[in-house]
């Protein structure tokens, strides 16, 4: 049976989120012919209610408010509630963001419904769907399905692709007011220490590096890479512990979840906390001067030798071809 779907858009410094563009490819298997809703909430965001539509919404729904500026789990609670009871959907996608993460469980809360986390493949259509999660820090997979009630999921990012951009899309855009009120938290300034440049979370490659760089100069090799390469720079908890790197880069169990085409682990043993967050992307590159460390048991392609002699032969041969093409 078609579902009408909730999307939420989510906004960071004025752009959409890679994500809100996956959520909306989750929301059509699962709508199955329905109704594609998508949410836009912030201070002034109604400017991109049209990616919404290009990416696959049917329509979209804006509730902007002054202390909608920054995210805060109350202001944004409020607001998705109003646009649910406009709405009145069957079935609610998120991305499993930071905010997503934070603001889902409330919500689910509140309306009073199963929440599904961290999907990864959505198998089938409509009421047939089988929502498909990774469990025990990625050593199984469970396969779920919402058997009454609204259908609320969350995806990972990187992991269900978005549908083909149509710009010719159109679609009705509404905003409808609502007073954002009684907050227990008020943003006053935003101090970010996290890498400029691609988002980590959503990078198609990710350099990532270990104890092994020795350094935090040793980490410049891999950002050069990864520029090269158009991606982010990742670390694993021991080099974050270390002080080569700030917390902001850490991939692990404790850190953030990364799913990239290709992800190059250079001076990183594979301890089993930081393969969970890493395992599921879909190649993996070692390099590692121990030829029995744990990480060349997921990689699909491993290099026994050193970091910094294998690093720098990488970039010339990748600056080379970046010539010749």
């Amino acid at each position: 049976m078609a579902k009408k779907v909730l999307v939420l858009g989510e906004v960071r410094d004025g752009v959409l989120r890679n994500v809100s563009f996956e959520a909306i490819a989750a929301a059509k298997q699962i709508a199955d012919g329905g109704e594609i809703v998508g949410a836009l909430i912030g201070n002034n965001v109604s400017q991109l209610a049209s990616s919404l539509v290009e990416y696959g919404a049917d329509r979209v729904v804006v509730v902007e408010h002054p202390n909608l500026a920054s995210y805060t789990s109350d202001g944004f609670s409020q607001a998705f509630m109003a646009i649910n009871e406009e709405v009145k959907p069957e079935a609610i996608v998120f991305g499993h963001t930071s905010l997503g993460k934070d603001l889902s469980p409330k919500l689910a809360s509140k309306l009073q419904s199963g929440l599904i986390s961290d999907v990864t493949v959505i198998e089938g259509n409509g009421d047939d769907a089988l929502f498909v999660r990774p469990i025990y820090s990625g050593k199984a997979f469970e396969k779920v399905k919402t058997k009454e009630g609204i259908v609320f999921v969350t995806i990972r990012p990187n992991n269900i692709a978005p549908l083909e951009r149509n710009t010719s899309r159109t679609g009705d855009v509404v905003s409808i007011s609502v007073d954002i009120q009684n907050l227990r938290t008020i943003i006053k300034e935003v101090v970010r220490k996290a890498a400029t440049g691609v988002d980590l979370s959503e990078a198609k490659v990710v350099v990532a590096g270990g104890r092994g760089v020795k350094s935090a100069e040793g980490f410049e090799p891999l950002r050069e890479l990864a520029n090269l390469l158009g991606g982010a720079v990742g670390a694993s908890r021991g080099a974050c512990d270390a002080d080569y790197c700030d917390y902001s880069l850490q991939i692990g169990q404790t850190g953030k979840v990364v799913t990239p085409d290709l992800y190059i682990a250079a001076g990183i043993s594979g301890a089993i906390q930081h393969l969970a967050g890493m395992s599921n992307s879909k190649v993996i590159v070692a390099i590692n001067k121990d030829p029995e460390a744990n990480i060349f048991k997921v990689a699909d392609y491993g290099i026994v030798g050193d970091l910094f002699e294998v690093v720098p032969l990488l970039i010339e041969e990748f600056k080379a071809l970046k010539v010749n093409s």
